[in-house]
Formats: C-alpha cells, structure tokens, sequence
C-alpha cells in the first residue's frame, strides 16, 4: 500500500521557504511576511558550521558531546563506503548531491562525566564539594602524569550499548590491562584514549582515515583531548572559534534559501572558513605509540562480545 500521503512533503530549507502569518506574528512579536525556513536535523546543521564541507579539503568532523558523531564529506552515493556490518548512517547535506556519511559513538563525554563522577563522589563523601568544572580543570595535570596507553578503556558507558561502528545493545564499558601500579591518573588517561580509539574506529569503518579532523563539541575545548585524539587518528585537528556550531548551520540553509548567497560554498567561505582555527599538528610519537595499540582496542571489543551477551543474559534470568 502506499502510505506516502500519511507524511508531510519533504521541504528543502536550502530552496523552500514560507511568509509567516499575521496571527503568528501577532503572537510572537515578529514582523508579518518575515521568511520561515526548515533547517535541516540537528547533526547535519553542526557538521556545515563546523567545517564538514570543505570539497578541496575533504576533512573528518567529529561532534564530541554526549555522544560522538564522526562523519565524512561524499560528493556522491557512490564515495559513501559501508563496512561489512553495513553500520552507521548517511544524511543530505544542504547542497544538491553532496552527502554526510556518518558512525557514531552512544556514549562520548559522557564517559568523562563517569570517572571524574567517582572522584568527585569520593570527595562528597568526605564532605569536600568540588564542581564539574572543578574537576575537568584537573585532567591535564592528571593525564600529563600518565603514560599513554598503558591501558585499554572500552567507552561504551551508556546503558542503551553501543551503534558505531558495531551495534551491540549489550555493550558495556570496562577497562583491559589494569595492575596495581596503575592508579586513577592512569584511568583518566584512558578514558579520554578509550574516546580517541573509538572515534578512529568509526573513521576506519567509512574508508581511509582523515588527514584533518573539524572538532566540536563541549569536549572539543580540551587541549588534552584534541592532542589525543588527533595522535590515535594520525590527524591534524582544528577547531571553530564559534561556540554553536548548529545554530550557524541553520542560518547558513536560511542564509542561502532566501538569496543572500548564490551556494552555500558561498557561505562557507564566508561563515565557516575565516573562523576556522589553526591546524594543530598530530603528535607523530604520540601517534605511533597509538598505532601499535589500535589493533589491541578493536581484539578487546570484538573479544568481549560474548561476554556482554553472557552478562544480559545472566540479568535478564
């Protein structure tokens, strides 16, 4: 049966565009006639103002917020590139025949949140209160006093499992290699690599790894993440001095649906690209010592597979 006239009509907000009403207006306060544009979802909004598209460039986004969002520029279905599981998604972006292909992680800062929640938790109990900012202001010290990798972290935190590159609802979060002379700077550490494997995991599923990665994201103001992650893909990272990436994006699709620019290559060259931060280089020691390691994070998950199926099962009886 066709069912299609159960949906609204797809709207473009990049060429489609409507006056609002009197009584809209009225209620809102805005002037009548005023152009009402529909922007495109939420990640797709974020990917054009923070940099996703770039045809010359052709660099990785990563949106690291409560989840992690890793996406690619295709300029056509065909550049789109499934792994095996045929995981992950892809999305229109607000430019005839150019795409988004992403893989995202459920569980991003939220890991963060975990373990500096233990700290913090411990000290409550102490009855010393200390922030979340508080606590973030720590990590750098923390993982400066770390060794890198000297443990794998599994992020997969949330409760609902993990979507990308694998989907496993089982999935659960846990680290791999402790001994007693690891102690809770070490843990951190991890967890913040456990983030980096994770998005070069999704990276590898969509074809070659980047040689610059766009990041946002509350997570994307840490030095120590960007150094880390930047070292675990072996690519250079840059950030947006503008704080909301999705916003912009919106404007932008309105920017271009009611004329102010001929393409929205236009207006990335006008509202994307002289915000753009400097290039911060990959840490080529730090990279290698990532690049013996990565094949021991993806043994780790696919080895724990039946582990988490075992443990649900278990519960769930």
């Amino acid at each position: 049966a066709d069912l299609r006239h159960w949906l609204p009509p797809i709207a473009d907000g990049t060429r489609q565009s409507a006056a609002l009403s009197k009584a809209a207006a009225d209620a809102s306060g805005l002037i009548a006639g005023t152009p009402v544009v529909l922007a495109y979802v939420d990640v797709a909004c974020t990917a054009l103002g923070a940099g996703l598209f770039d045809r010359q460039r052709k660099p990785g986004c990563s949106i690291i917020g409560s989840t992690g969002m890793h996406m690619r520029l295709a300029e056509t279905p065909d550049e789109v590139l499934l792994n095996e599981a045929k995981t992950g998604y892809t999305m229109t972006m607000p430019a005839p025949g150019v795409f988004a292909q992403m893989q995202s992680n459920m569980a991003a800062t939220l890991n963060i949140d975990w373990v500096l929640g233990l700290a913090s938790g411990i000290l409550a109990a102490q009855g010393i209160s200390r922030s979340n900012g508080e606590m973030i202001a720590l990590v750098d010290g923390w993982i400066s006093s770390s060794k890198p990798a000297s443990l794998i972290y599994q992020p997969y935190v949330s409760e609902a499992g993990e979507r990308g590159p694998f989907v496993d609802a089982n999935a659960r979060a846990g680290f791999v290699g402790i001994s007693s002379r690891h102690g809770y700077a070490d843990m951190v550490r991890a967890v913040f690599e456990g983030l980096a494997f994770a998005s070069r995991d999704c990276y590898a599923a969509m074809g070659s790894l980047p040689r610059e990665i766009r990041l946002t994201g509350g997570a994307a103001r840490s030095p120590a993440l960007r150094k880390i992650l930047g070292a675990a893909v072996g690519a250079a990272t840059r950030t947006s001095e503008r704080e909301e990436a999705g916003a912009a994006g919106a404007a932008m699709i309105a920017a271009v649906c009611v004329g102010l620019y001929r393409s929205m290559d236009d207006c990335v060259a006008e509202w994307v690209t002289p915000l753009l931060g400097k290039a911060e280089p990959s840490d080529p020691q730090l990279a290698a010592i990532y690049d013996r390691m990565a094949p021991s994070y993806t043994l780790a998950h696919e080895a724990l597979r039946p582990v988490w199926r075992s443990m649900a099962a278990a519960k769930a009886n």
